[in-house]
């Protein structure tokens, strides 16, 4: 890991206090803007238990789910100074529980799933403002613009945008606090709301006072629904800003809570719409009318940096995923120099085409509350899983693990359970695409894992004379002068059968020098490593990458540059054999061959082995091929296929006829 990057997550600065503030409290800093609507409904009397009950609910929640759970515990689990529930998971997968990798999968899935509703809500929440001034007008079309420049930026990199971010939502922020401060200060009765008791009387409480009874927490949650995203981006902000930032964040969050629920106890008997009309939002009614021109511009600014942050997530999550074998490999770009700074294209676009469907199928923020939340639950019941294993490998007294993981599973199911009820207003949509993703993640790793039991390697030191031969036999026209194969061998002794099979049978190949390169990817997030094992002296040599997670694998370039080095240390000689090429110092030519398997016809599958290969042959189709993955210059590059023989049938007991 760079110094560079590890000064970040070591160091409170002033900056990366502000990035913390500009990145990761986009979605959870927006929440104000359709928590105190939602919790109250358009229709109902407004009423003092209902709203004090909402606000202590928040209060709590904000505290246990948010402060408690992911700044104070959560944060501490870092992979590297890295998070996220992917993260997380490459932690505990040291423990050598197999079943672990569900929650993981499970809680990715979901998390990319909200990123799909995150930035449609938030800037429908921001925009539908206008309808103060001009009642009739239709935000959808606002909304989807405002979506389709945001996600098209994203290939430029945020660096120049992420300028402009941290001190539009320090702005934000401090608007939320000062609008806050003076609807407490005309009527401080509300403070009581600290009070857990209110929360407590509102769970319990009939339907007069309070329509939804203990299912109001579906709305309530919508407050903490960006703790999970907090965590994922740790990496670029580092634990200490986020967690000094976040007491500013808090208050002022609380703030403007209490400020909207202070406004709404002045109008008790009324309801939203007869206060509000077209536009029933207590973040907008308790502004001063003067200044509700301007909120509503830092409010969508605000909603636009949400959505950024969940895409930067999403990309994020999607890059780790790959590098786990969750996730097919798709185009990473690297816009910047920054580390952790990446875009990818088919992500990109999947999410824009994403959000502008719920947006068409919901028309409105407060259709979309219905179907928000669901999915991120779940994601968070994941994480508290992998937590509780977390906590037993780093060796935390049992006494203090089991009564926090009780007190967090009674809060999260309750919150499961409340947010259940949305699934027929919404939550489907939501649930679907978390489906989707997760039958996708599972299909590609487990065939992966299929291929991978049905891979013989033999052992390299059988065929190191024939290899010896090979290279210096003139009867076989050259194949090439350096000729490279990628390997999935762990061990530097073996090969699979075959690589062996295509050097010595396909076609016999001869080249001068004989390369295996073998890319390991590391639980840690930022690692570069090389090692060089010279199996025949002069004919063949094998080269491990070590990579983190997190690190582009760009084996054409890291190949040059171990030759480079090699060269430099007079280990290998990489100029052309060819006699008039050689005299003048030109370079070898390299050639990669890389192998494409099919299911071979002689393969007896399993029912479920069946559908799982062909749904991976068939995503693979739409995936990026080894060599674009690999970063390899496709002038250089031989595809081979080769049969992928599963479950191979007994042998057939032929009789021969005279």
């Amino acid at each position: 890991m760079s110094t560079q990057h590890s000064d970040l997550h070591s160091k409170l600065t002033l900056g990366g206090l502000l990035i913390s503030l500009g990145i990761i409290y986009g979605d959870i800093g927006t929440s104000p803007l359709y928590v105190m609507k939602a919790i109250l409904g358009l229709d109902f009397a407004i009423n003092k238990a209902l709203v004090l009950g909402g606000v202590s609910c928040v209060f709590w929640t904000l505290t246990l789910q948010t402060t408690i759970k992911y700044v104070l515990i959560t944060l501490s689990a870092d992979n590297h100074g890295e998070g996220g529930i992917f993260a997380l998971y490459a932690l505990v997968k040291r423990t050598k529980i197999k079943w672990l990798i569900i929650p993981a999968i499970i809680g990715g899935s979901a998390l990319l799933a909200d990123g799909i509703i995150t930035p449609p809500i938030s800037v429908s929440s921001a925009v539908e403002g206008i309808r103060t001034f001009y009642p009739q007008i239709n935000t959808i079309p606002i909304v989807i613009g405002i979506l389709f420049v945001l996600f098209t930026i994203q290939q430029f990199g945020t660096k120049l945008v992420g300028k402009f971010f941290a001190p539009i939502m320090f702005l934000w922020f401090m608007m939320l606090g000062i609008l806050g401060v003076i609807q407490i200060s005309s009527n401080l009765e509300v403070l009581k709301a600290i009070n857990p008791y209110y929360a407590y009387h509102l769970l319990i409480a009939d339907k007069g006072i309070n329509p939804e009874g203990f299912y109001v927490l579906g709305f309530v949650f919508l407050c903490t629904t960006g703790a999970e995203a907090l965590y994922s981006d740790m990496g670029h902000c580092g634990r200490k800003n986020i967690r000094i930032s976040w007491i500013f964040v808090k208050i002022t969050l609380l703030l403007n809570y209490f400020g909207q629920a202070a406004y709404l106890i002045q109008h008790e008997g009324e309801t939203l719409r007869s206060l509000g009309g077209s536009n029933s939002n207590p973040f907008y009614l308790s502004m001063p009318t003067w200044f509700q021109p301007i909120g509503i511009v830092i409010a969508t600014l605000a909603a636009v940096i949400a959505s950024q942050a969940l895409i930067s997530g999403s990309f994020t999550l999607i890059n780790e995923a790959m590098r786990l074998n969750f996730w097919p490999k798709v185009r990473i770009k690297y816009p910047t120099e920054l580390k952790g700074q990446l875009y990818i294209p088919s992500i990109n676009w999947l999410l824009l085409l994403g959000c502008i469907g719920i947006v068409l199928h919901f028309e409105e923020s407060s259709n979309m509350e219905h179907a928000y939340g669901l999915a991120i639950i779940l994601c968070m019941i994941m994480t508290t899983v992998l937590l509780n294993f977390y906590l037993i490998m780093k060796r935390v007294k049992l006494y203090f693990i089991m009564p926090l993981i009780a007190i967090y599973t009674v809060i999260e199911f309750s919150f499961f359970m409340a947010n259940i009820t949305k699934f027929a207003e919404g939550g489907y949509v939501t649930l679907f695409i978390a489906i989707l993703l997760i039958l996708i993640m599972t299909t590609w790793y487990l065939a992966k894992q299929i291929s991978k039991n049905y891979t013989k390697f033999v052992k390299i030191d059988d065929y190191k004379k024939v290899m010896a031969e090979l290279s210096v036999d003139l009867s076989i026209p050259k194949y090439a002068t350096h000729l490279v194969y990628m390997t999935n061998a762990g061990r530097t002794d073996e090969i699979e059968e075959k690589v062996m099979y295509s050097i010595l049978q396909k076609r016999p190949k001869r080249a001068d020098i004989y390369w295996f390169v073998h890319v390991n990817i590391l639980n840690e997030p930022y690692r570069k490593e090389y090692k060089v094992t010279k199996i025949i002296e002069d004919d063949l040599f094998r080269i491990d990458f070590n990579l983190g997670f997190r690190e582009p694998t760009k084996i054409n370039l890291m190949f040059k540059e171990v030759l480079t080095d090699m060269v430099k240390n007079g280990e290998v000689d990489v100029t052309s054999r060819y006699e008039s090429l050689s005299k003048n110092n030109i370079l070898g030519d390299f050639k990669f061959v890389l192998s494409e398997k099919f299911i071979s016809n002689d393969s007896d599958l399993l029912w479920h082995e069946k559908i799982i290969m062909n749904t991976y042959f068939l995503i693979k189709k739409f995936s990026l091929s080894e060599g674009n993955a690999f970063g390899l210059d496709s002038s250089s590059v031989k595809i081979e296929q080769f049969p992928l023989v599963l479950h191979p049938p007994e042998k057939i007991d032929l009789i021969r006829l005279q």
